[in-house]
Formats: structure tokens, sequence, C-alpha cells
């Protein structure tokens, strides 16, 4: 029997996907072979029947051109017209499924915890749990995200950091992160006159509180 938790994820996660491909105004068929998988099971993806991959959702968003925390709360478009890359995304998608299983590894060893033990927890039956690990199979992100919440992790450290899917993801962060700012801060921001005080502050954030503290004393000095 399925974990509830699973299955209300699964169908949350269906409508999400569903709402995405239409505000994008895609079709099924397009998004399917954008994840190189079959539109009937990209249609089982939408009714909540399965659930994507968390290296077949971020190639979704990186082909919709949307932001991947959509699929967690934050209803927010992506503000980038620029076009996408042409990308081998099943080969994509297979090398995230194992760094993916590796990494899940890694969080279990590092909290001590059996395969059994989370089987036991997540009703996942323990050889699913050891093909997720090995790569053999990729990991539906319901259950993906179950097992995270058990092991205390937290789903975001799992995103694609390095890869094209990755470093777009990013930049469309770093976009939303600006857009958030004060209109003010923003025109501060995009004048080139500026820079000087932006690198500026760069570097007083990446000082130790001692560096700054012999800094503000030194230009006290010089005023007093």
């Amino acid at each position: 029997m399925n974990n509830p938790q699973i299955t209300i994820r699964a169908k949350k996660l269906g409508l999400l996907i569903r709402d995405a491909r239409t505000t994008e105004r895609r079709s099924i068929k397009e998004c399917a072979e954008a994840i190189g998988i079959k539109p009937g099971l990209f249609r089982a993806y939408e009714e909540g029947v399965h659930s994507p991959s968390l290296p077949e959702l971020e190639t979704l968003v990186y082909y919709l051109k949307i932001p991947i925390s959509k699929f967690w709360g934050r209803d927010i478009s992506s503000e980038s017209a620029s076009p996408v890359e042409s990308l081998d995304m099943p080969r994509l998608i297979s090398l995230r499924q194992r760094m993916i299983g590796a990494l899940l590894r890694q969080e279990r060893t590092k909290v001590n915890m059996s395969l059994r033990q989370i089987s036991n927890e997540t009703g996942i039956p323990q050889p699913r749990l050891k093909a997720y690990e090995l790569g053999a199979k990729s990991i539906p992100l319901p259950e993906l995200e179950l097992v995270l919440n058990l092991l205390g992790s937290r789903i975001d450290t799992f995103f694609d950091q390095s890869g094209p899917v990755g470093q777009w993801m990013t930049g469309q962060n770093a976009m939303q992160k600006f857009l958030d700012l004060p209109e003010d801060l923003q025109d501060f921001v995009c004048q080139p006159v500026n820079r000087p005080y932006l690198d500026l502050a760069k570097k007083l954030s990446n000082m130790s509180k001692e560096k700054l503290r012999s800094v503000a004393e030194g230009l006290l000095d010089i005023t007093l």
C-alpha cells in the first residue's frame, strides 16, 4: 500500500505540472519529448498516477522556462525570453539520476540509517531504494522528498548546480532576487557609475567580523 504522503504529493505535483504546461501553451507531446518520455507517461504525471524524478522536473522547468520553485509553492514567472539551448536531455537525466543516487546514499550513511530502516519508515521496498541509490532506477519526486525528510535533508540541496540546466536555474533565481529588490535599489544596481560601490560592498561582505572592525576603526581614525 502506498504511503498517503506520497499519493497526496503526487496529485499536487501533477496539478502543478499541468498548470505550468498549459500556462506556457505547450502540449503533452511537446513536454514529453523534451524530457525524453512517452506522452502517456507524461499524462500520468499530470494525473498524479506516477511522478517525475527530480532530473525530469529540472529538465521540464528548463524547457518551459519557469522557476523550479513553482513546484514548492512559490508562484513566480520567468522574465527571461532567451531561447532554450538544445541539449542531450536523456543523457543529462541519466547522469543526474546517478548523481542523485550517490547523494542519497551519502545522506543516508551520514545519519547512519540502513535501507531496511528507511523502507520500514516510508513503505518503499528495500530493493527499490537500493536501485535508487545505484542510479539504476529514477526516484519519483514524492518518494525522494519523503526519504529526504526522514534523513533530515532538504530537497533544494539536491537541485542541479553545475550542469547547463542548473546554471540556467541559478540565473533565474538571481533574476528573481533582483526583481524582488525595491525599484530604487534596482535603479542603483543598473547604473554603471555605481559599479565600484557594488564591488566594494561585495568585498566587505566577504570579510570576517574582525577585519570589518579593523576597517571601521581605520575610517574613524581618518575622519577624526
